[in-house]
Order: structure tokens, then C-alpha cells, then sequence
């Protein structure tokens, strides 16, 4: 604007003063209309120009959004990364406890897998059960060949019957057994047993000391009594007060044992 007015005043100018003939004044107004045209064009150049520079810069501002949005995530990630690593260490020693454990507990049933075919003549013979409950193997015998009728002494067929028991028993290292005594609900009094408590402890105790006198290490050996308050069968029949009239010998599980004897249940068919 500013150049067009310059143009028309010097315009002015040259035509008062008759001295511009009409080919210069034409040549003149020609050059101020190109410049005109330099002028628009620079105008156009430059609002393109910042038409750029303003995308540019809002690109720019993008950019570091993103970048800095990116940083936070990179850093979110490293640490899930790192949460990660530790959660698999974690696992990892889990794992190996377990398979430290599973090993345990096969050798384990391996051994009492061993202990059932040895039991097997016995089992066979109605002498022996062998039984599972709560993770542990129970060996059970009738207390019928074990003992006369409201006596803890041990029979002729009591004694080759625990002879055997023995010799498979005293193999087994470091494991504990607990003999436990049971009756039937019929109570008894005498002057050697006021109770089924007397009576069932001391037939245990029996069987302990004759364990013990075949080659048991006593430090293996415990004893208990139950009297008739942990019965095998309801007492409403002579059949099952014959069950619960009896002794069972417990493999104790060792603490980093898994009791897990599910397949050697199966085999027992219980």
C-alpha cells in the first residue's frame, strides 16, 4: 500500500512538471505494477512461510509431548519389566521346592509301595490291613490274634505276627511309628484294668517293647491309647465290635514329606 501511494505521487509529480512524455509515463506505471506484483508475492511467500513455522512449531510441541509421554511410559515399562524378572525368580524357587518335594514324597511311596508287597503274605492271611487315612499308612491288626480277651498279653500267633511286621519295619530308617490301642464300647473293669483306657494303652505298650526286643530302634517307637473313642465300625454288631477291637501301627510322615498317597489308595481300592 505504502509503495503504491510513493507510485502514484511521483506519477503526479512528473505530469505537472510536462516533462514525462506518455511511452516514459506507460513505462513507469508498467515498473510500479510489477513491483506491485514483487510486493504481493513477498507478502503471500512470507504468511507461507509462517503458516510453516507455526505447523512446524506445533509439530514440534507434539513431538515433545510424545517424547516426554514416551519417557514415562519406557520408565512405567522398566519397572513392570523389573517386577516381572522378580516374579519369575520367585517361581523359579518355587518350582524347585516343589520338585524338591514331589521327589520326596516318590521316594517315599516308593518305599511304602515296597512295605505293601513285603505286608502282602500277611494281608492275604487276614492277619494284616493296610490302610490310608490323613496321608499316612496304618498298618491294623485284629487285636483277636494279638491277645486273649480283656488281657495285654501277647499271644504265640500275636508274637509270629509282629515278628513280621518287625522285620520289615526295622528297613525303614528315620521314620517314626506310633502303635495305638483300640476297644469296643463293652467297658471292662478288673483290678489290672479299671478301663478301656488301661487296657488299650497297655497292649500298645506291649506291642512297643516286642517291636523294640525284634530290632526297632526304641527312639522310633511311641505308644498310645484310645480306649473305644476312635472306632473303625459302629459298635451295634459283633462284627464291628470285632473291627474296633484292634492295634495300629502308623508311619509317621517326616515334615518336608508331601502326604500325597492318592495313586497307592487307589491300588488299596479305598
Amino acid at each position: 500500500m505504502k509503495t503504491r501511494c510513493m507510485a502514484a505521487v511521483a506519477l503526479a509529480l512528473f505530469a505537472t512538471a510536462g516533462c514525462v512524455s506518455q511511452e516514459e509515463y506507460d513505462n513507469a506505471l508498467k515498473k510500479i505494477k510489477e513491483l506491485e506484483g514483487q510486493v504481493s508475492d513477498l507478502t503471500g511467500m512470507r504468511k507461507l512461510d509462517q503458516e510453516r513455522i507455526d505447523g512446524l512449531t506445533a509439530e514440534n510441541e507434539t513431538m515433545a509431548a510424545k517424547l516426554e509421554e514416551m519417557g514415562v511410559k519406557l520408565s512405567d515399562l522398566s519397572g513392570s519389566l523389573s517386577a516381572t524378572k522378580e516374579d519369575l525368580e520367585a517361581k523359579k524357587k518355587l518350582i524347585e521346592e516343589m520338585k524338591k518335594k514331589e521327589e520326596l514324597a516318590q521316594k517315599r511311596l516308593a518305599t511304602l509301595k515296597s512295605m505293601l508287597e513285603k505286608f502282602k503274605a500277611l494281608i492275604e492271611g487276614g492277619k494284616l490291613k493296610v490302610k490310608i487315612k490323613g496321608g499316612k499308612m496304618m498298618l491294623e491288626l485284629p487285636s483277636a490274634i494279638l491277645f486273649e480277651s480283656g488281657k495285654a498279653d501277647l499271644s504265640d500267633m500275636g508274637k509270629a505276627t509282629l515278628s513280621e511286621v518287625a522285620a520289615v519295619l526295622v528297613d525303614i530308617p528315620d521314620r517314626e511309628f506310633q502303635v495305638a490301642g483300640h476297644t469296643d464300647n463293652v467297658p471292662i473293669k478288673s483290678t489290672k484294668f479299671p478301663s478301656n483306657w488301661e487296657l488299650s494303652t497297655a497292649r500298645a505298650v506291649e506291642v512297643v517293647k516286642f517291636l523294640q526286643s525284634m530290632g526297632v530302634q526304641p527312639t522310633s517307637l511311641s505308644a498310645a491309647g484310645y480306649a473305644e473313642y476312635q472306632p473303625s465300625a459302629p459298635n451295634d454288631s459283633e462284627d464291628g465290635k470285632a473291627q474296633n477291637r484292634r492295634i495300629e501301627i502308623t508311619l509317621m510322615p517326616n515334615l518336608d514329606e508331601l502326604p500325597d498317597l492318592s495313586s497307592l489308595e487307589s491300588e488299596l481300592g479305598q
